[in-house]
């Protein structure tokens, strides 16, 4: 400080330089959670016998919460979420993923790759033997937590 009190510029830069290194060591602890994604603990896929697609993203949820226990929120979900994220993901007659679409991105960007990753690595689903031609399409809502956890919008628990 100066003698008139305020803060001199090589002190204002000192903090500055503080605050911005405080941010930096701060950033890579926030994204570790969404760093990897776990190997999955999926056992024995059944066929799945819905015939809409609204029932079938409750044997997709199911099976993705039995691949990933370890990643699923249990109980009412915290009031602020770290992301919200829509996914539109493609299978083929044997639950394979062809492709996950993207609708609507989380403001955190690395919960997308993580949950992508996730949806991927948790292949097959539960093949979707009554759809035409045996393919599907179907959007699910992902709610992700900061600390890495998460529910689906199918089989959420609700919000605090």
């Amino acid at each position: 400080m100066n003698k008139t009190g305020s803060i001199t510029r090589p002190a204002r830069r000192v903090a500055q330089a503080l605050a911005m290194a405080t941010a930096a060591l701060a950033a890579p602890q926030a994204l570790a959670q969404f760093s990897m994604v776990p190997t999955p603990m999926c056992k024995e896929v059944k066929p799945s016998d819905q015939e809409v697609e609204r029932e079938y993203r409750i044997d997709a949820s199911r099976h993705l919460y039995a691949c990933f226990p370890m990643r699923v929120y249990r109980g009412k979900l915290p009031p602020l979420l770290y992301g919200v994220m829509m996914v539109e993901t493609e299978l083929d007659p044997a639950g394979n993923v062809l492709n996950v679409n993207v609708v609507r991105k989380p403001a955190a960007d690395e919960v997308v790759p993580w949950v992508v990753a996730m949806i991927k690595r948790g292949a097959p689903y539960p093949p979707p033997a009554k759809f035409p031609g045996g393919t599907l399409k179907f959007t699910e809502t992902f709610f992700v937590d900061k600390s890495g956890l998460f529910q689906t919008f199918t089989l959420t628990e609700g919000q605090r």
